[in-house]
C-alpha cells in the first residue's frame, strides 16, 4: 500500500533568488530521507512562491522495506571450542548483532569455515518515522538567514505554517511554535486561509485561492501574456531569462501589464533605459522590429486584473521619477573631465592591502605592455591598449556607475567617445570587463583582449599574493570566473605567451611595489594549480576523457593553446586501434626511465645491434619531432613518436636493462630517460587508460 507525503512551509515573504534553492533543497533532502530510511516513493514534485516552498511524492509505501541480510563472524578455529561449544568470540558476534546463539551457523567460504547468522529486520510503518522530516526542516540552509522572537532556529524567513500529510492524515511535526496541520494560507490579498484534505488536492486548493503553487505554471502564464500583448501592440518584448526567473518568484498569481513614458527619455542611452526599468523595477523593455526602444514598459501584478489602469498609472509614476534621475546622472557625467576622474580614482580602494584603484591602474599599465610585447602588437595597437589602459576605471566615479555598478565599462565606452577618445580606445575600456559571466562575448580587438588579461591578472595575482584564495564554494572576488575568462580569451586569441610568463611578470610588478606577503614560489605554485583546474574544467567541458586530460595536464598545463590542441590529438588518437599498443611501448620506456640518473648516452658503450637500432631510430625522430612539436603540429609529432614503436620493441626483447654493470645499465637507462623526456614533451602517456 502507499500514499502521497506533502510537506510544505510557509514563511514569511522570501527573497525571490531564494525560493527556487529552498525547493530544490528540500525536494532533494525529502528524497534522500526516504531512500536512506527503505522508503520506495514514485513521482516527485517540487512547488515554490514567495511565501512558501513544498515537496509532494507520490506512491510513498506505507511501510519500510524489510531487511534480509547475512551476516558472517569470526573463523570457526576461534568461534568453536574443544568441545564443539560456541566460544566468546562466537556469542559476542550474536550479541553484537542483536541475535540468539541459536541463529548461529557454520559456512565454508574460501576453504575455511566461518560462523554465520541470518537476520531479518521488519520495516517500521512510514508514518512512525516521518516525523523525523521536522530535523529535515530545521537543518535546511540559506544563503542568509534570520532568527525571530527569543528561538534559537536560523532560517530564511519565519515560519508560519506547516502542512504535513500523508495521505489524509497529519504528520506531527513543530518547529518553533508552529504545529503541522492541514491548514495553508491563499495569495494574501486575494485568498483566504484554506485546508488541504489530502495532497492531490494541494494545487487545485491553493489555485482557488489565486496561488500558483508550480513556476513553471506561472512562467508559462507571464510568457502567454506577455506574447499577447506583442501581438495586439505589434512589440518585441525581449526576455532577460534572469529577469523572468527573478520575477516568477516574486508572484503568486501573475498578471502581465503594460504602461508607457515620455518619449523625451529615449534620449538617454538605451543601457540605461533598460537597466533602470530591469533593476530597479522588474520591468521588461519593449522594442519596435528594428529593436529600437520604444516609450513602453511591460510589468507582472501580483494579482489578477482588476484595476490595472490604476496600478499602471502607479508603475509609469514612480518609473518617471527613476528616469528622471537617470536622466540627471547622464547630463551631469557629461560635464566631468577624464583627467579629473582619474585623479579623483586615487582616494578610492581597491583592496586596503592593494592599494587604490589608482595603483591598480599602473599596475596594469605595466603588465598590458608586457603581455602586448607578447602577443606582437602592432605600434598603433600598442599606443591604443597604453591611453586604454590609463583610462579604463575613469568611469567608476561618475554618478550613473555609482548607481548602477553593472554599467561599469558600457558607460565608460559611451562617455570616452563623447570626451573626443579614439574610437578603439572607448570599445577598450567596454571590452576589457569581458567576457563578465558565463557565455558572455570575448573581446574582439587586440587590445581588449590583452588588457582584460592584464586587469584580471592583477586582481587575482594580487589577491594570492596577500593570501586570497578561493575554498570551496567562497570566491568574494570571483577569481574563478576571471581565471576562466583569461584562459578563453588567450584560447580565442590563440596568444603565444604562457600562463607561467604571465604569472611571473605580474608577480614582478607586485613585488616591485613591495606587495607580496607570502613567499613568491608558493604564490606561483598555487596559481599553476588553481588554472590547471580552470583548464581541466574548460576540457570537461569539451568533452575530452578524464584520462587524456591528466596526460597533457601533467605534461604541460601553462601553455593554454597547446593543451587544448594536444588534447585533441589525443583525443583523434584513441579512436585508432593501433594507440593502445604504442601507449603500452611508451610505457615501457617511461617505467624504466624514472631509474634514470642522467639523460646523456654514451654510444661506445652499446653492446648490442637493439639499443643501437633504437639510438639511431629516436636521433632521427627527435629532431623532426621536437620541429613539429615547436610547429604545433601535435598529431604529425605523435606519428612521428609512434615510429619509434617496433624499435622500443625490439630493445626490450633482446636486451636487459639492469645488467651487474653499472656504466652500461646507467648508459641504458639514460636512453630510456632520454626517449621518456621527448615522449613527455606531447603528454604523460602513462595517465592513459585502457578498457
Amino acid at each position: 500500500m502507499s500514499r502521497t507525503l506533502l510537506l510544505e512551509i510557509g514563511t514569511e515573504e522570501m527573497p525571490a533568488r531564494f525560493v527556487a534553492g529552498a525547493c530544490e533543497q528540500l525536494k532533494e533532502k525529502v528524497e534522500k530521507w526516504l531512500s536512506t530510511n527503505r522508503i520506495s516513493y514514485g513521482e516527485v514534485q517540487s512547488f515554490g512562491t514567495p511565501r512558501r516552498f513544498a515537496v509532494m511524492i507520490k506512491d510513498v509505501n506505507e511501510q519500510q522495506d524489510d531487511i534480509n541480510e547475512e551476516l558472517r563472524g569470526p573463523a570457526k578455529k576461534i568461534a568453536v571450542d574443544e568441545k564443539g561449544d560456541w566460544t566468546k568470540a562466537a556469542l559476542g558476534f550474536a550479541r553484537g548483532k542483536g541475535l540468539a546463539p541459536d541463529d548461529l551457523y557454520l559456512q565454508e567460504v574460501g576453504g575455511i569455515e566461518y560462523v554465520f547468522a541470518r537476520k531479518h529486520q521488519a520495516g517500521q510503518s512510514t508514518m512512525d518515522l516521518l516525523p523525523q522530516l521536522k530535523d529535515i526542516v530545521a537543518g535546511l540552509s540559506f544563503p542568509k538567514n534570520m532568527r525571530w522572537g527569543a528561538y534559537e532556529l536560523r532560517f530564511v524567513r519565519p515560519i508560519r505554517w506547516i502542512v504535513a500529510l500523508f495521505g489524509e492524515d497529519v504528520i506531527r511535526i513543530q518547529i518553533t511554535d508552529v504545529e503541522s496541520g492541514k491548514e495553508t494560507q491563499g495569495h494574501r490579498f486575494l485568498g483566504q486561509p484554506t485546508r488541504v484534505e489530502k495532497p492531490e488536492d494541494y494545487v487545485s486548493t491553493l489555485a482557488a485561492q489565486y496561488v500558483l503553487v508550480d513556476p513553471e505554471e506561472r512562467k508559462s502564464r507571464i510568457l502567454a501574456q506577455i506574447k499577447k500583448l506583442e501581438t495586439e501592440k505589434g512589440w518585441i518584448v525581449p526576455i532577460d531569462e534572469g529577469l523572468l526567473d527573478e520575477v516568477i518568484h516574486l508572484v503568486e498569481y501573475p498578471t502581465v501589464l503594460f504602461g508607457s513614458f515620455e518619449e523625451e527619455y529615449l534620449e538617454i542611452p538605451q543601457e540605461v533605459l533598460v537597466t533602470s526599468m530591469r533593476e530597479h523595477q522588474r520591468y521588461f523593455p519593449v522594442q519596435n522590429d528594428k529593436g529600437e526602444l520604444l516609450p513602453h514598459f511591460i510589468t507582472v501584478r501580483n494579482g489578477d486584473d482588476r484595476d490595472l489602469a490604476t496600478v499602471a498609472r502607479g508603475n509609469e509614476k514612480v518609473l518617471r521619477a527613476r528616469l528622471s534621475d537617470a536622466r540627471f546622472f547622464y547630463q551631469e557625467d557629461q560635464k566631468m573631465k577624464i583627467e579629473d576622474a582619474l585623479a579623483r580614482l586615487e582616494n578610492v580602494v581597491f583592496h586596503e592591502e592593494l592599494g587604490t584603484i589608482g595603483d591598480k591602474i599602473r599596475r596594469v599599465q605595466e603588465a598590458a605592455a608586457i603581455i602586448g610585447d607578447a602577443a606582437k602588437l602592432s605600434a598603433t595597437e600598442k599606443e591604443k591598449l597604453q591611453r586604454a589602459a590609463t583610462i579604463n576605471k575613469f568611469d567608476l566615479v561618475s554618478q550613473m556607475v555609482y548607481e548602477f555598478p553593472e554599467l561599469q565599462g558600457i558607460m565608460g565606452e559611451r562617455y570616452a567617445r563623447l570626451a573626443g577618445e579614439d574610437e578603439t580606445v572607448a570599445h577598450v575600456i567596454f571590452e576589457h570587463y569581458l567576457p563578465r559571466f558565463a557565455g558572455d562575448r570575448l573581446p574582439e580587438t587586440n587590445e581588449g583582449a590583452v588588457l582584460s588579461i592584464a586587469d584580471k591578472l592583477d586582481t587575482i595575482v594580487g589577491c594570492f599574493a596577500i593570501g586570497i584564495i578561493p575554498t570551496g564554494s567562497q570566491d568574494p572576488y570571483a577569481l574563478r570566473r576571471q581565471a576562466t575568462g583569461i584562459v578563453q580569451i588567450m584560447l580565442d586569441k590563440q596568444l603565444p605567451i604562457s600562463l607561467d610568463e604571465l604569472f611571473e611578470g605580474t608577480l614582478s610588478i607586485l613585488e616591485s611595489k613591495s606587495l607580496l606577503k607570502r613567499d613568491k614560489g608558493e604564490i606561483l605554485q598555487d596559481l599553476c594549480e588553481f588554472f590547471a583546474l580552470r583548464l581541466k574544467n574548460l576540457l570537461q567541458e569539451q568533452h575530452v576523457r578524464y584520462d587524456i586530460i591528466d596526460a597533457v595536464l601533467t605534461a604541460d598545463a601553462t601553455h593554454v593553446t597547446d593543451v587544448i590542441a594536444r588534447a585533441q590529438t589525443l583525443m583523434d588518437a584513441t579512436e585508432k586501434e593501433e594507440f593502445k599498443s604504442v601507449v603500452e611501448s611508451f610505457n615501457r620506456v617511461n617505467n624504466l626511465a624514472q631509474k634514470a640518473t642522467s639523460s646523456k648516452v654514451d654510444i661506445e658503450l652499446f653492446e648490442t645491434e637493439a639499443e643501437r637500432n633504437l639510438w639511431t631510430a629516436f636521433t632521427a625522430v627527435k629532431q623532426e619531432g621536437e620541429a613539429l612539436l615547436e610547429a604545433k603540429e601535435f598529431g604529425k609529432a605523435l606519428a612521428r613518436m609512434a615510429e619509434l614503436k617496433s624499435d622500443i620493441d625490439a630493445f626490450f626483447d633482446n636486451v636487459m636493462v639492469m645488467v651487474e654493470d653499472e656504466k652500461v645499465k646507467a648508459n641504458r637507462l639514460a636512453l630510456l630517460a632520454s626517449i621518456a623526456v621527448f615522449i613527455f614533451g606531447l603528454a604523460d602517456f602513462s595517465k592513459i587508460v585502457f578498457a
